[in-house]
């Protein structure tokens, strides 16, 4: 949790407090349904909820704003940025449903009110609205632009970007980033957190 409050110091006692259980109980479920490795369990504030804040580092959700969370896996970036941002609307998607049990149940452990959590492929998603879609490692670019794309709607609800598609990624995406013929912008999280492990991880953003 250190870590968490090295970059990020102006959380309500609530925020803290739900930041600080997500430990207990990602380890109790990762006891039952292995979803994360037992390495990075013990480095789950680094790695799984501190790289997701990197979003929220780089875009200022405003209240209302209703943001999508493809493949979210165990929770991941969306719980982190559903505790960061309590007045936005999260949707968080996965094809597979005992990965959408535990979002459930840390979302509820939390007490969190902003999440709805669904087992669904994201192109399944129907007649839904959204300003944000946010991803971390899921597909290539191009794919989860096209995924996401139809139910994306113009505006700015975030004091920084346009509506669009954020999603955090790692390694070299010159190639991937030239055959989705998307006009991204990419930050490096390293610039963000000073962390050795974000050296190679950055964030790519599509506006709608």
């Amino acid at each position: 949790m250190d870590i968490i409050l090295k970059y990020f110091s102006d959380f309500t006692a609530e925020q803290e407090q739900q930041f600080r259980q997500l430990d207990e109980l990602y380890r109790d479920w990762n006891e039952k349904i292995n979803l994360i490795s037992r390495k990075d369990i013990d480095s789950l504030y680094e790695k799984h909820i501190l790289h997701s804040l990197a979003i929220a580092a780089t875009c200022n959700f405003h209240p209302g704003a209703r943001v999508i969370d493809i493949g979210t896996g165990g929770g991941f970036p969306g719980i982190p940025l559903a505790i960061f941002f309590p007045e936005v609307e999260f949707l968080l998607v996965d094809s597979i449903g005992k990965k959408i049990k535990v979002v459930n149940a840390v979302a509820e452990g939390v007490g969190l009110k902003n999440v709805t959590a669904i087992h669904s492929r994201v192109e399944d998603v129907k007649n839904r609205k959204f300003d944000f879609a946010v991803s971390r490692a899921v597909a290539p670019l191009g794919d989860l632009w096209k995924w996401v794309s139809s139910f994306l709607v113009k505006g700015k609800k975030s004091d920084d970007l346009d509506n669009g598609l954020i999603c955090l990624k790692g390694g070299n995406l010159q190639d991937e980033i030239k055959q989705s013929g998307l006009r991204a912008q990419v930050w490096s999280v390293y610039d963000i957190f000073e962390e050795p492990f974000f050296e190679e991880k950055s964030l790519v953003y599509v506006p709608v």
